[in-house]
């Protein structure tokens, strides 16, 4: 049967677009190379972080990455290899960091970010969505005033697209945690934040689409497109062909090979990620962290307790690196109380999709009338899926959700 729309790639950004897409009326069909949810979607830290419009791209952020991106155990890592695509994505990721660009960068990312974080709210009391969705903010804590001084400047930079921002002292922030030791220099605290289990939501996203009535095919790689007249009619898999009047390519740092096919180039980049997810201890903050010098996220649940960060630009490489894994470990027991050694329930990595600008893909292909891309969230991927779902529905019926587009086309093409 044809499908009105058909999304390749069964992650967060995939299956919240299927979901507009079937409200808004369209028949859906989901092709997932293995199974829903296996890429950066599921073992992510689950923040949903209108704090973040910042982005990476800031000035002088190219002098520290140089300074400790060799050593394997620093929270930014690249493995010594020639790759020419690496090296043309770093030049261009080292173009944005400068003031006007990243404030760009910044307002755009704001207006994704901040409508997820409404959107979010109705989609949960909507259709249910059992996934431990919590609203208590979220805390960057230091251990250095250094650090400290210099993080409260770039809070500063959030108020002109409305992130409250509170600054605690170390007195304030021990009684607002207790969970965290009493050294600390204080922390930054967004109450407009909040987290959810990522696990828990692809499972629920699926349950909806699939009693909405989407298609969903796993274990289904895509290798090839079939074109007439500027249109595309099919993609090709292995176990056929697979027909549908639109296409919609949302395959996080895979997404370029796939839109290579199409000569298309999409500039992402894998950057692999790891967290490890433990019974929740008995002294456990309540409230989800960021801890600042070990770039490193510390997420509650009542279920469990995830520890999340570091950035490895490796390619695709398989290898799960103890070393990396130790440094989550010993970063969190820097600001924590609690007893990390009461048994790991999950040791997990998955690949960013890493765009130069720090800003996600979303827009219609060039010379494609049918085709679609929503791809290169990067650690943002949970956070902005509500909007990108609503950018994805606009690029499709040209309803006006009050978004602009401009800042997420592909690059090149404007």
């Amino acid at each position: 049967m044809k499908s009105d729309v058909l999304i390749i790639g069964g992650g967060v950004i995939g299956l919240t677009a299927a979901l507009e897409l079937l409200e808004a009326g369209y028949s859906v069909r989901i092709l997932e190379r293995t199974r829903l949810g296996a890429g950066a979607s599921e073992g992510n830290c689950g923040l949903i972080t209108p704090s973040h419009a910042l982005p990476l791209t800031r000035p002088g952020t190219v002098g520290r990455a140089l300074a400790s991106m060799l050593r394997s155990s620093s929270p930014l890592y690249f493995r010594p290899r020639l790759d020419l695509s690496l090296i043309s994505w770093g030049l261009d990721f080292s173009r944005h960091c400068n003031r006007p660009s990243m404030l760009r960068t910044m307002f755009a990312r704001s207006d994704m970010l901040s409508r997820s974080r409404e959107l979010f709210n109705g989609l949960i009391e909507k259709h249910k969505l059992a996934c431990e969705w919590e609203e208590r903010g979220l805390l960057t804590v230091f251990a250095t005033e250094k650090a400290f001084e210099k993080e409260r400047a770039a809070d500063a930079e959030l108020g002109a697209v409305g992130i409250e921002t509170t600054h605690l002292s170390p007195e304030e922030l021990t009684e607002r945690e207790p969970a965290l030791k009493g050294n600390l220099a204080g922390a930054s605290y967004f109450p407009q934040d909040a987290h959810l289990s990522p696990s828990l939501l692809l499972r629920e996203l699926e349950r909806v689409v699939r009693e909405k009535g989407a298609v969903i095919d796993e274990e289904q790689e895509v290798t090839g497109f079939c074109i007439e007249l500027g249109r595309v009619t099919h993609v090709q898999t292995e176990n056929g062909l697979r027909a549908s009047k639109r296409f919609v390519i949302a395959t996080g740092a895979w997404s370029p090979s796939l839109a290579k096919t199409l000569r298309l180039h999409l500039p992402i980049q894998p950057g692999k990620g790891y967290s490890i997810t433990m019974p929740r201890p008995e002294v456990c903050p309540d409230t989800p962290l960021i801890l600042a010098e070990p770039s490193m996220a510390v997420t509650p649940w009542a279920s469990g307790l995830r520890l999340g960060g570091t950035m490895e630009f490796a390619g695709f490489d398989e290898k799960l690196r103890a070393k990396r894994l130790d440094a989550l470990i010993t970063g969190a027991g820097r600001f924590l109380r609690s007893n990390l050694n009461g048994g790991t329930k999950e040791r997990w990595y998955g690949w960013r999709p890493m765009t130069p600008n720090e800003l996600p893909i979303i827009d219609r292909a060039p010379d494609l009338e049918n085709l679609y891309v929503a791809a290169g969230h990067g650690m943002m991927g949970v956070s902005m899926a509500p909007a990108t779902a609503q950018l994805v529905r606009h690029l499709i019926d040209g309803e006006d959700v009050g978004l602009d587009r401009d800042p997420y086309r592909i690059p090149g093409t404007r």
